[in-house]
């Protein structure tokens, strides 16, 4: 694996000391922040449909688009009309609010919300850094029954009734409770109190060799933790959506610009059984260009890979400049284990409290029928950072 980038960290590490009192100012800004939304001080604009957060505390990947789009496929598995609001990361359209096309630039949309409106045509992702300006035109022109603020913990000038908190494991050990700028953590510990539920990524065995440090650093807050993972089910070439289940044992070579390279690889062992010729990785968001695709395929041609294997993720942005040999993962959400949840699984959670949500909000409609399966604060909108 190369092009590994944590100069961020290194320097984090390196000068803590000397960054310690900008991250408690910082942390005491957010904590009164936080009272000021929860007090009323600062306004919050809410919808007439359930709303659900899917955010973290701390930057980087942590699965919060999957998880975003887990809940799309829910709602049209019901046939419920969603919607989610973004702020769009690079996103760069000629005006706010930007209703997302599946035949968008990525320019215009970025990554992350082109993705999800071309997985989930018929939800409406709506790109605005100002998230209650984007819910409100969201609601002059639609009827969601389902809002999604999609990395929304912080951004809460947009009232939400449920928050979902994605957990990296080092969040637990490492990283816990380091706020910017000498951690990667945006608010403090004390922030967790106004999640619902936690969620940490990764494979069920991992999740129960977390088991002390979820006991340790969770069990404070009363709230269940549950376990999900994403499995690839197989591939879609990039240019023609056309799937395979498998490379029938032909060498490929592994491209990423994630938050979490190591979990993209990782998986591809775990589905193969066998290594990628090499993995070329990129920052997290990076723009892929001619010259770039070029390398990749210079690469393939070096290494003797059939394949190239990317995200979804970069497939969008890789786009038009593919050739046949560039295949993107097929993958689905799986939910493992949990702690201190009495009905186990997050799905089960998830169909109880939307279905309770649904009669105590006014306008809201009926429950869906459980399956197995002050000013406002537009400045704080902006704060934190990417996934």
């Amino acid at each position: 694996m190369r092009k590994e980038y944590k100069p961020v960290e290194e320097l984090q590490q390196r000068f803590r000391p000397l960054l310690a009192p900008a991250a408690w100012l910082n942390a005491r800004f957010m904590r009164l922040r936080s009272r000021l939304y929860g007090r009323g001080i600062l306004r919050q604009w809410e919808a007439p449909a359930v709303t659900v957060s899917i955010g973290n505390v701390s930057w980087g990947g942590t699965g919060k688009t999957p998880m975003t789009g887990w809940m799309l496929k829910w709602a049209a598995n019901r046939g419920m009309e969603a919607g989610v609001l973004t702020r769009g990361y690079r996103a760069r359209p000629a005006t706010y609010p930007f209703l997302v096309q599946p035949g968008n630039l990525v320019e215009e949309a970025g990554d992350e919300p082109l993705m999800l409106a071309k997985e989930f045509p018929e939800a409406r992702i709506i790109v605005d850094p100002v998230r209650s300006r984007g819910g409100k035109w969201l609601f002059e022109h639609y009827n969601p029954k389902l809002v999604v603020l999609d990395d929304g913990f912080q951004h809460m000038a947009v009232k939400r009734h449920v928050d979902i908190v994605l957990l990296r494991p080092s969040d637990l050990a490492q990283h816990w409770n380091r706020v910017i700028p000498s951690g990667s953590w945006r608010e403090d510990y004390t922030a967790l109190r106004r999640a619902d539920c936690f969620m940490i990524k990764g494979s069920p065995e991992y999740f129960d060799k977390l088991g002390e440090h979820i006991r340790t650093r969770l069990e404070q807050f009363n709230r269940p933790v549950f376990n999900f993972s994403l499995s690839p089910k197989g591939f879609v070439q990039v240019l023609t959506g056309r799937k395979e289940k498998d490379f029938f044992g032909e060498p490929f070579l592994l491209v990423s610009g994630i938050g979490d390279p190591r979990q993209v690889h990782r998986a591809a062992i775990k589905y193969f059984n066998y290594k990628p010729v090499d993995h070329m990785v990129y920052r997290d968001h990076h723009t892929y260009t001619k010259t770039d695709v070029l390398d990749i395929i210079a690469t393939a041609r070096r290494k003797k890979a059939k394949y190239i294997l990317c995200t979804q993720k970069d497939a969008v942005k890789l786009g038009p400049m593919c050739t046949p040999d560039f295949w993107a993962f097929d993958t689905r959400v799986d939910f493992g284990p949990s702690h201190f949840a009495q009905n186990g699984k997050f799905s089960t959670w998830w169909n109880r409290r939307f279905n309770n949500l649904m009669l105590e909000i006014p306008d809201a409609g009926r429950p869906v029928r459980e399956k197995d399966s002050g000013p406002e604060d537009e400045a704080g909108e902006e704060h934190g950072a990417k996934d």
